[in-house]
């Protein structure tokens, strides 16, 4: 059996983004790719809000208890009605898609002077379904899996350690360290990467051609960190012997994003200033749906690498494109608070020629434009034009500047 220890890590950053939301009338929207840490990040709100006041209603709609008693809408508006104080009350559904309606519950409640919390997986509850369902009266949260500072403190939390190493191939998903054994881990990530897969998309979008639809997400899968266009994923299909058009492609990487599996980066171009949309990069949200799929521990520790910093960027709020600088791309351009840095990620530097294929990505740049490069070396390969950081040091830093 699955361990069933609560992960309890204080996800601060989450929570205090969120925060400042608790008095809105804005329907705060708790999202993110299934089992990353919504729910223990709810309940930490609820927490909170008890220590202010007693008019703090939480629903938890995977418990069967609560569904046993509100199955429909309706149930969830007069549930709350019954036990609130006239006050503002706070309302928190927890897996709020469960309930057909759920939209027409939210609006009610807000009509009725609450503070309306949801957190949804993606089977019913979609980043594009926002806008739609709610009018825009919304403001939503995207949660991600454990960046390695998180992994790191949870892992001490239950008196184990985590290596930079483990972060590279395992990824983040918090509930994985609760199992001793790196076997049980392996079945974990496995079975949540079919629940992912089957429930929150072929069942969703009813996807007649199932078996095609699994082999175009096992090749995203294990090939992130790379430029694809849909025309090229097409091509390697039909070479393949899977028939697919173009449309069908786009239409499936869409599904893929909606629910959180993937993230597309945007190219930017020097030349023509702007974005390139014939190609982007495509990024887990977890280099353990890579690692899963590699066979016989050849594990693709170079691409999981600049996924993982991709995603260490995202936590620390940049906004992230592909630079194409006159042809020689840089890893990523990140950009907060009117601030700039060209970030150039490698596994190794150590070889002269990856030194200078590296390196010379930044030529062109001037002088005054932050260069940055992030790899695994223990070595400081620091310029007087570029600053070298370790990937352990990168780890723990807040933001680029420290």
């Amino acid at each position: 059996m699955y361990a069933t220890i609560l992960c309890m890590l204080k996800r601060e950053k989450y929570v205090g983004e969120i925060r400042g939301f608790y008095d809105s009338d804005l329907i705060k929207i708790i999202t993110g790719v299934r089992r990353c840490g919504k729910s223990v990040i709810m309940e930490q709100i609820v927490e909170e809000l008890r220590q202010k006041c007693d008019n703090v209603i939480y629903l938890d709609f995977d418990d069967r208890a609560v569904t046993s008693s509100i199955q429909k809408w309706e149930d969830i508006v007069g549930y709350v009605s019954s036990r609130r104080k006239k006050e503002l009350c706070y309302v928190l559904l927890d897996e709020v898609q469960e309930i057909d309606g759920w939209q027409l519950a939210c609006r009610s409640l807000r009509r009725e002077n609450c503070s309306v919390f949801i957190t949804g997986s993606n089977s019913k509850l979609l980043s594009r379904e926002f806008t739609r369902e709610l009018s825009g009266r919304y403001v939503s949260f995207r949660i991600r899996p454990f960046v390695y500072k998180e992994l790191a403190g949870y892992a001490g939390q239950l008196g184990r350690k985590a290596s930079v190493m483990d972060y590279l191939v395992w990824g983040g998903f918090p509930k994985r360290l609760e199992f001793p054994t790196l076997d049980e881990q392996k079945r974990y990530l496995n079975d949540l990467d079919d629940t992912i897969v089957t429930n929150d998309i072929i069942n969703r979008y009813k996807i007649r051609k199932e078996q095609e639809f699994r082999k175009l997400a096992n090749f995203i899968l294990i090939s992130n960190a790379r430029l694809y266009s849909a025309h090229s994923i097409t091509a390697y299909m039909n070479a393949q012997g899977i028939p697919c058009s173009t449309n069908t492609i786009q239409k499936w990487i869409g599904y893929l994003e909606d629910a959180y599996i993937i993230d597309q980066i945007p190219r930017y171009s020097t030349k023509a200033k702007k974005e390139l949309e014939q190609s982007r990069k495509l990024y887990n949200s977890d280099v353990a749906l890579n690692s899963i799929r590699c066979p016989d521990g050849r594990f693709d520790l170079t691409h999981n690498l600049e996924n993982v910093i991709y995603t260490e960027l995202a936590y620390m709020n940049y906004s992230v494109k592909v630079y194409d600088n006159n042809g020689r791309e840089i890893d990523f351009i990140a950009e907060k608070d009117g601030k700039k840095f060209y970030v150039q990620v490698a596994y190794s530097v150590a070889e002269e020629k990856a030194y200078e294929r590296e390196f010379s990505a930044f030529n062109s740049l001037t002088q005054l434009d932050r260069k940055i490069i992030i790899t695994n070396d223990d070595l400081d390969y620091s310029t007087s034009n570029v600053q070298h950081i370790r990937l352990p040091d990168f780890l723990m830093m807040r933001d680029l500047e420290g």
